[in-house]
């Protein structure tokens, strides 16, 4: 059965919300999903029934909330296709998972000369991390090109991957062009040269199937926030024998075997990469989102989200002087919809300027570099603004933007 994401609408009490005397219209969950009731529930029943420690107290409520804590890396493993539940570190960010791949397995193991891929379209996030480890162990970033159209440049692929290649971080969704990389083909490619792969899968894992061993990658990076969970929670999704291998990351109370004065063995993955009391009330309300979203059934949210980008790809079509950047095609992208306004001699209509006029019309966007400076440099522009839809959002949001955008360049032509 189709669910009513109509319907869906009221599961979010911030959507009832007016903003400048308009309903709100939020079309930026690529930065940040709203949250449905039901995620809001789980967190505050923790808080108010049985708010405990995990993994110290052998008292109820602390075996209660040690069992919805462990229970929640259990709906996050299958929601993946994680091979072993034991394979998922909770981490605070996407951002946090990538750098304790870059610190835990990659500083150990570069040597100057060793080569990171990387894309042009990566955010800062799957970027910066590399450009760090090449600084401090001289091993050297590369880059896999993008094409005027908004893909990969794949043709690139076979001549930058060399047996110097040891890792290639790849967005599986770009938080800007939204277009879907095939990251198993690049994984495949990666692989024949003995790289290991990871995925940036933040945008890919909220709104379409995401399964690890589908992907073909050896490390998956992902946040909560952006799947309608609580901020301050990520995942890092690898195989078991990788993090076996890999040293800490940070160190503290819960992620030892045993400490002497003269030094600390370490306890078993993942608890030992969440060193001190780790995000409990933040894995529980990320279960509680892998719960909703289940129940959709993410095939559900890829089609409802395809229906939607379509319908704004025509729409925003109609306007004069637009430019939408990434893949025209719907099938080949995701939800975020990055385009810039250029008025009739050719001047762009700042992207700051629009967003704050389309915030006066109650339409949230977010506009700026989307921590993908690189990738505004490859189109020229200082920034672009960015609608990108959920399952919340519907037909009659994209209409509500498309006026606003129209209103927007007559009030700046003085019309």
């Amino acid at each position: 059965m189709t669910p009513d994401f109509a319907a869906l609408r009221s599961d979010f009490p911030i959507l009832d919300r007016e903003v400048n005397g308009r309903r709100l219209v939020y079309l930026d969950s690529a930065a940040t999903s709203q949250k449905p009731r039901q995620v809001i529930d789980a967190m505050s029943d923790y808080y108010e029934r049985y708010n405990a420690n995990v993994h110290r107290g052998v008292y109820s409520l602390a075996e209660q909330a040690t069992a919805a804590f462990e229970g929640a890396r259990m709906k996050v493993a299958q929601f993946v296709g994680a091979p072993d539940p034991m394979g998922c570190v909770f981490t605070k960010n996407c951002t946090e998972a990538i750098n304790l791949v870059a610190y835990a397995w990659a500083r150990r193991r570069l040597k100057p000369g060793d080569e990171i891929l990387v894309t042009e379209m990566e955010h800062h996030s799957n970027l910066v991390p590399w450009h760090m480890t090449a600084q401090d162990t001289g091993a050297v970033v590369k880059f896999i090109g993008v094409t005027d159209g908004g893909e990969l440049d794949l043709a690139q692929l076979d001549g930058l991957l060399t047996d110097r290649t040891k890792l290639v971080a790849v967005t599986a969704m770009s938080n800007v062009l939204g277009v879907l990389n095939d990251v198993s083909r690049i994984a495949e490619a990666a692989h024949a040269v003995g790289a290991l792969v990871l995925a940036d899968v933040a945008q890919l894992v909220a709104h379409a199937p995401c399964d690890f061993t589908s992907l073909g990658c050896d490390f998956m990076a992902f946040s909560g926030h952006k799947m309608l969970g609580p901020t301050g929670i990520g995942v890092l999704v690898a195989r078991r024998e990788l993090l076996d291998d890999m040293n800490p990351f940070l160190g503290g109370g819960e992620m030892i075997r045993d400490v002497t004065m003269e030094g600390a063995t370490y306890t078993d993955v993942p608890w030992k990469f969440e060193a001190g009391t780790p995000v409990i009330a933040e894995a529980i309300g990320l279960g509680a989102a892998v719960d909703y979203l289940s129940a959709i059934g993410m095939d559900a949210v890829r089609d409802h989200e395809t229906e939607l980008v379509r319908y704004g790809l025509k729409a925003l079509d109609s306007i004069d002087d637009l430019v939408v950047y990434g893949p025209k095609d719907p099938e080949r992208r995701g939800s975020a919809l990055s385009f810039n306004v250029f008025d009739s001699s050719g001047e762009l209509l700042h992207p700051h300027d629009l967003g704050t006029m389309l915030d006066q019309h109650g339409v949230a966007i977010r506009a700026g570099h989307h921590c993908a400076r690189p990738l505004m440099r490859r189109y020229d522009v200082p920034a672009m603004c960015r609608a990108s839809c959920y399952v919340y959002n519907s037909e009659a949001d994209l209409d509500a933007l498309v006026e606003a955008i129209d209103k927007t360049k007559r009030f700046f032509a003085g019309a």
